[in-house]
């Protein structure tokens, strides 16, 4: 066991293993929609330029966040979106173009590894057509 508790071998496997990839290069945006509408409008519009490979839509989120001095309890709708570091830029300027909220949730969180043949898919599909 190391200090955090985790077996030791749990990180020499994941390392050694050949079809887990170890990457920076790909990144998971988050962002939010106020309904099934705009959410299906975003995601469809981020894959269809190609700047996302795929995008997962969560209905029935609750976020609870202070805007303009009050806290609010919204349902909204989570978007996990898949794309690359090289494609972020867009995706932000897609997202911001696209959303209902005048300051929409642009996170991006660094993909630090995954399934070889999964990221090679997600790099090509959110690159130039063949």
């Amino acid at each position: 066991m190391t200090a955090s508790g985790a077996p030791a071998m749990l990180g020499r496997l994941l390392v050694k293993r050949p079809e887990f990839r170890l990457s920076a290069e790909h990144v998971l945006v988050l962002t939010t929609c106020g309904n099934a509408r705009d959410a299906g409008n975003l995601a469809e519009t981020l894959v269809d330029r190609r700047l996302a490979a795929c995008v997962n839509r969560v209905e029935g989120v609750v976020s609870t966040y202070r805007w303009q001095a009050a806290v609010h309890n919204e349902r909204e709708v989570l978007l996990l979106i898949k794309t690359t570091s090289a494609r972020l830029k867009e995706v932000e300027s897609s997202i911001k173009e696209l959303s209902g909220y005048e300051l929409p949730e642009v996170l991006a969180v660094p993909i630090h590894g995954g399934s070889s043949e999964y990221l090679k898919w997600l790099t090509t599909s959110v690159g130039p057509e063949d």
